[in-house]
């Protein structure tokens, strides 16, 4: 009963049951035919299955199962293109490299879900909650399994641990990445929308800048980490090997201090999404209660 009830978990364990034996079969054989269903299963499986879940929570039956299927595909990969080539030709290293990257990748998502929920006749905020988790679940997977790929590519041949460890660490962050994000984006797009035609408002703008920013932080927390490290517990002796363009070598305290840097922030940027996303649900509950009551809600026109 349960799994008829829950189908995304039906989908969560199935799909971590074949995912396991994949990996298990390609160690004892090592055939690398295996290699695609491996990296396959371990990049969509989390996407998949929340966005599942989600659709269980729609609020119109204009969100179908073929959008649902448009915006997380669809979505996704133009998403993934669009960012690739923009960033390619717009972004150098520098200071604002990280910033850059999610000004234009939210923006990637947030135009390919615009484009493909266009047609919707009334655009409900917590549909727009839903349809923006699916492009952004969509993004993430196709990253994955291109970050997946790539991590198994070393100098000493191809490694499936290296691809196994990025798939396990991708998978455990992805529900705190770009679904939480364009999921945001999502909510305010719709309920700053007129019931045909979406608005682009100073509200959503504000949102795109904070979803952005989020991002960024995210995408740079690691090198944020090991600058406040520096900071605390840097020695003479190691600022002087950086000066001559050496790497110094950690000691054991600064290794823990970096750990705790590393995962204490992200969680913190990861608690800021969550209670950003529960509040724009809230105003979408609003909005839906609104709506059947037929009482304009400010800021949210009708």
């Amino acid at each position: 009963m349960a799994n008829t009830r829950r189908p995304w978990l039906r989908i969560f364990l199935t799909g971590l049951v074949l995912w396991v034996l994949t990996v298990v079969v390609t160690f004892l054989t090592g055939n690398p035919n295996l290699i695609p269903t491996l990296v396959l299963l371990g990049s969509f499986l989390v996407p998949v299955s929340f966005v599942v879940w989600a659709f269980g929570r729609r609020h119109s039956g204009e969100v179908t199962a073929e959008l649902l299927f448009s915006t997380f595909v669809t979505g996704g990969v133009l998403g993934v293109l669009s960012a690739a080539v923009l960033e390619s030709y717009l972004l150098s290293p520098s200071p604002g490299l990280f910033f850059g990257v999610g000004l234009i990748e939210e923006a990637a998502k947030l135009a390919a879900l615009a484009f493909l929920a266009r047609h919707l006749r009334h655009k409900y905020a917590f549909d727009g909650l839903i349809l923006g988790a699916s492009v952004g679940f969509g993004f993430s997977a196709f990253e994955s399994a291109g970050y997946a790929f790539t991590a198994m590519l070393t100098e000493n041949g191809l490694s499936v641990t290296q691809l196994v460890q990025t798939e396990l660490l991708r998978g455990l962050l992805a529900p705190v990445g770009h679904g939480l994000w364009t999921a945001i984006l999502g909510g305010v797009l719709f309920s700053a929308s007129g019931r045909r035609h979406f608005a682009f408002t100073g509200r959503l703008l504000l949102t795109y800048l904070g979803v952005a920013l989020l991002h960024a932080l995210w995408d740079s927390w690691h090198s944020i980490a090991l600058f406040i490290t520096l900071i605390l517990t840097g020695t003479p002796g190691q600022y002087s090997l950086m000066q001559r363009g050496y790497q110094p070598e950690p000691t054991p305290t600064q290794a823990d201090v970096f750990t705790a840097l590393s995962w204490g922030g992200l969680i913190v940027v990861s608690l800021i999404g969550i209670a950003w996303l529960i509040h724009v649900r809230r105003r979408a509950d609003q909005e839906a209660r609104a709506v059947l009551w037929r009482i304009p809600l400010a800021g949210a026109p009708l």
